[in-house]
């Protein structure tokens, strides 16, 4: 559902804190492990690691969104000004809202926030869903297409057609995610819905941001290459628009495509591929973005 980085204030009591968190720089804040009530009397079983091979840091993001299984979903909550619960706003889009001021809990991208911050003990997702997909601290992303094969436990999968990223969850593994779904329910387990505008997911390991850029592509059934040509080997199709991270770019081979023409092309790490950057909305050379050696 939408939620947007909208949040109240978190009105929890000193008791609900949860330990301390090592900031970089070396400042310290509390994040509350828990909403409401020991996790073990909320959690479902369900809600684990499901799966081999993520991160320790992806697992311990797992781990602190399943703790929260049960807690309100509440418009807005999970977006004060630090990782945590709060208090929700009527959406005045959805009559099932009417209650999400009194209710403490989080929405999906403060869901994904509280996950990361508990994780890394960095705040590194902060923002709504469309920024938590955009982030420049993906390592790897996935595409609609792709399904659920090459995602570990932690990855972040979104929904939104035409980079319009409007809701965002965290995979557990096994088909399962763990996600703050929409006003009247609570945090849930949920099977992945891979139909309607699913548009992929990203991981994020929680290390330095990665160089480069995150751009939004557009057309359909666009290619991408092992080397900037396309009479090198095509790697990934997109079937739609998409968001992708351009490390750096360089000039290659002269394409003439949607009646344009440009010899800039980018390379995309989590895809090991280039695409001329005639598919990618910005300039014909891409501001920010470094000359590839």
């Amino acid at each position: 559902m939408i939620r947007s980085s909208k949040g109240g204030r978190w009105r929890g009591s000193a008791a609900a804190m949860g330990a301390a968190v090592l900031l970089a720089g070396g400042t310290a804040w509390a994040v509350p492990a828990t909403a409401a009530g020991p996790p073990a009397t909320r959690a479902a079983a369900s809600c684990a690691v499901l799966a081999p091979g993520a991160s320790a840091v992806a697992e311990a993001a797992v781990r602190a969104a399943c703790e929260q299984v049960g807690v309100w979903y509440t418009w807005g909550g999970g977006h004060g000004a630090q990782p945590g619960p709060t208090y929700g706003q009527v959406d005045p889009s959805d009559p099932a809202s009417q209650h999400d001021p009194e209710r403490l809990g989080f929405d999906c991208s403060g869901l994904v926030r509280y996950a990361y911050a508990r994780a890394t003990g960095r705040d590194l997702l902060a923002g709504n869903s469309r920024h938590q997909f955009e982030t420049p601290y993906a390592t790897a992303r996935f595409g609609a297409a792709q399904g659920t094969a090459p995602l570990l436990p932690g990855d972040l999968l979104a929904w939104g057609a035409g980079g319009a990223i409007h809701h965002i969850a965290v995979y557990l593994g096994a088909g399962k995610m763990v996600e703050a779904r929409q006003s009247g329910t609570r945090i849930m387990v949920s099977d992945v819905r891979l139909g309607g505008d699913y548009a992929g997911a990203v991981r994020i390991d929680g290390g330095a941001q990665q160089p480069g850029g995150t751009f939004s592509t557009w057309g359909t059934d666009v290619w991408t290459h092992a080397e900037p040509s396309t009479d090198s080997r095509r790697v990934h199709k997109f079937p739609g628009p998409t968001t992708v991270r351009v490390q750096c770019q360089k000039h290659a081979q002269t394409v003439t495509a949607e009646g344009y023409t440009n010899d800039a092309w980018s390379y995309l790490p989590e895809y090991g591929a280039w695409i001329t950057n005639i598919y990618i909305r910005g300039g014909a050379w891409l501001d920010g973005v470094p000359t590839c050696p």
